[in-house]
């Protein structure tokens, strides 16, 4: 039996020694690569906290102190030493989650895995605690260097600088990457740290020093590090980053060596204050395979060979992301006014192939998304034409600016949203499914939904060249579908798939969610209801050829992978009443809830977004037994019939 298997929460760690202790992190790297080769999931970020974590539970009693991670995705490490060491589900439906999940444990606080909100948490929790008279509690917000970019970082730096009177303990996880290497002006003050010689030297050479003299020197050598921990930062004038915020700092320590970890843990425990604990540690630590990934070192990753770090399935057809790469190069080659934006993900987005070949003309401005909107604003005044590519997830956090700086002054801005819609395995904070209903209030906004790769290309080729409003594309996560020719375009660019004899149905579907529709359709054709399903392929504003199609039609149907609450459905419902047409809308989309991990496939089955039950609830609403009930037939004159009388006499004849 190994340590790991006796470790069944945090305080199980106090009885081990320091080469237990070591022993343990090598269980838990063995763990991790066996079981997220497995499922997929958050490999590298993992590996290179495993010391990080064994301290912080080591030196702090969770949950009575409270224990926030920033973004989320590094908490594995955590959950094996809170008494979740079952990972066969790892996030699969009915398993644990891929981050911090209240339901799975007293241990899991923030939620959120959006980045650089952990410092905020951590200054309302622990001003919560000095209000309320708990001054034995306190509070540990584990942040990434790469979260250092984000501006709410520093807004909570400068509030919990203002009183420093409580027991805050800041730990900077600094790998050198955020997903890939961390960039801006922060990110280089710290690799300087990183590499400077003085602070190398001094700590390897004290070292050596005073473990010549064997088991004394060594035991002085541990008494005194503690307190060389603030030497070796002013002598590598680390403190100049903090120097106008009045918190004390640690560092740099070196972020897998646990008795440092746990010595400056420890003084920053008893310190009485806010203090900035600093260390520094390797992002795929002690894997190989993890270590040589240039591009991310195993940030993320799906079923892998863990002897050699391969992935076991190659995907038969390109995903969303690799289409957009290949097309915005194409496009930046004939368009010189062209340029990038992203947020810290030059690679997932599929902005690297640009920036390869133009590295002038992509910018990577950290994770900063409300500056990239803002920046592309002005980017758009000086002449040229951004392209902001962002998972659909993270541009909720630039609402304001994209309202305010970019729709209010009318920006040429082009905002690509991947990730859009059901997500999966990431949860609930991960899921794009809030774009639709955010933007679409934005004033003069045009939102295209592509429905696979040669629709990706069009739109994205029309969104570029459009200089007085913001455009959005949005595409969903994985491998694109089948391509679906049009059976004929309209003047106003929407796409007709299929067409029905009788007009009884009008399917509007959004983006990938025309399969679903041509699915309905077969169903419904098979009880002798005729449909028609159109994809808009702009969504925003409501093409007005969808207006005509639905006074011909006795009711119309949308389906959408965003929130139903004011989604796209509700847009062209309101676009019917205003053009005078009483035509029944139902809206079909995700309900407004946080979505569980699991399968796109799953969780569109557990909302019902099945071409079995959306097939159903339209039967019921052509024979008039369900709301909103379809309008009547006409009878041969033209005129309305009843609605008893919704399936004539001469149409039972295609039922029977």
């Amino acid at each position: 039996m190994g340590l790991l298997e006796g470790i069944s929460g945090p305080r199980d760690l106090d009885g081990l020694d320091q080469a237990q202790m070591g022993e343990l992190a090598g269980e838990i790297r063995e763990f991790l690569v066996s079981n997220v080769s497995k499922t997929g999931g958050h490999l590298g970020p993992n590996l290179g906290v495993v010391e990080l974590t064994l301290a912080i539970h080591r030196v702090f009693d969770s949950p009575k102190d409270a224990i926030v991670f920033d973004t989320g995705h590094q908490t594995y490490v955590h959950k094996l030493l809170t008494g979740r060491q079952d990972f066969t589900g790892l996030r699969q439906q009915g398993g644990l989650a891929g981050y911090p999940q209240r339901s799975e444990s007293v241990h899991d606080i923030v939620e959120s895995s959006h980045a650089s909100s952990s410092l905020s948490w951590a200054d309302g929790i622990s001003r919560a605690f000095t209000m309320t008279g708990q001054d034995d509690r306190h509070v540990v917000a584990v942040v990434g260097d790469g979260a250092l970019t984000g501006g709410m970082t520093w807004e909570a730096l400068n509030n919990i600088s203002d009183d420093n009177s409580r027991n805050l303990v800041i730990v900077v996880n600094d790998n050198g990457r955020s997903y890939a290497p961390t960039i801006g002006g922060m990110a280089h003050f710290l690799n300087d740290v990183r590499t400077r010689r003085s602070y190398k030297n001094l700590y390897s050479s004290s070292r050596r020093f005073f473990h010549f003299f064997g088991a004394p020197g060594r035991a002085l050598y541990r008494g005194i590090r503690g307190g060389t921990h603030g030497f070796l930062a002013r002598l590598t004038n680390n403190e100049a980053l903090y120097s106008n915020l009045d918190i004390k700092y640690l560092g740099p320590i070196h972020g897998h060596d646990q008795r440092a970890l746990e010595e400056a843990l420890q003084q920053a425990k008893n310190y009485g204050a806010p203090v900035i604990v600093h260390a520094i540690t390797e992002k795929g630590r002690g894997y190989e395979p993890a270590l040589a990934d240039v591009a991310d070192q195993f940030h993320a990753v799906g079923q892998i060979d863990p002897e050699t770090g391969e992935p076991i399935e190659i995907a038969s057809k390109p995903s969303w992301t690799s289409v957009f790469a290949d097309e915005i190069l194409s496009l930046a080659d004939r368009y010189p006014k062209l340029v990038g934006i992203t947020a810290a993900m030059l690679r997932p987005v599929g902005l690297h192939k640009f920036a390869e070949k133009y590295p002038q003309r992509v910018l990577d401005v950290g994770i900063a998304e409300q500056h990239a909107v803002t920046s592309a604003a002005g980017l758009a005044f000086g002449g040229l034409h951004p392209v902001v590519a962002l998972y659909a997830t993270f541009v909720n956090r630039a609402f304001d600016q994209i309202l305010m700086d970019v729709g209010l002054h009318r920006a040429g801005v082009t905002f690509v949203l991947d990730r859009a819609g059901v997500t999966g395995p990431d949860g609930p904070s991960h899921h794009g499914m809030w774009d639709l209903a955010l933007l679409q209030v934005v004033p003069h906004i045009r939102i295209a939904a592509p429905r696979d790769a040669t629709r990706l290309r069009e739109e994205l080729a029309e969104a570029v060249v459009v200089d007085d409003a913001p455009t959005v594309l949005r595409f969903s996560k994985g491998s694109v579908g089948n391509e679906f020719d049009a059976v004929r375009r309209t003047d106003d660019g929407a796409d007709i798939l299929r067409e029905a004899p009788h007009k009884d149905v009008l399917i509007v579907t959004v983006g990938p969610m025309a399969t679903l529709g041509l699915q309905v359709a077969e169903r419904l054709a098979a009880q002798g209801i005729g449909a028609t399903v159109v994809d808009p392929r702009w969504v925003v504003p409501v093409p007005g050829s969808i207006i005509e199609l639905a006074k011909q039609h006795r009711i119309v149907i949308t389906i959408e992978d965003g929130v139903r609450v004011a989604g796209i459905g509700t847009r062209v419902r309101q676009d019917l009443r205003a053009a005078g047409v009483d035509t029944a809308v139902t809206e079909l989309g995700l309900p407004d809830e946080f979505l569980d991990h699991g399968t796109r496939e799953e969780i569109l089955e557990r909302v019902g977004l099945t071409p079995q039950q959306i097939a159903r609830d339209v039967v019921s609403q052509v024979l008039g037994s369900k709301i909103p009930i379809a309008r009547p037939l006409p009878d041969e004159h033209g005129e309305r019939a009843s609605e008893s009388s919704s399936l004539d006499a001469d149409r039972q004849d295609r039922r029977s």
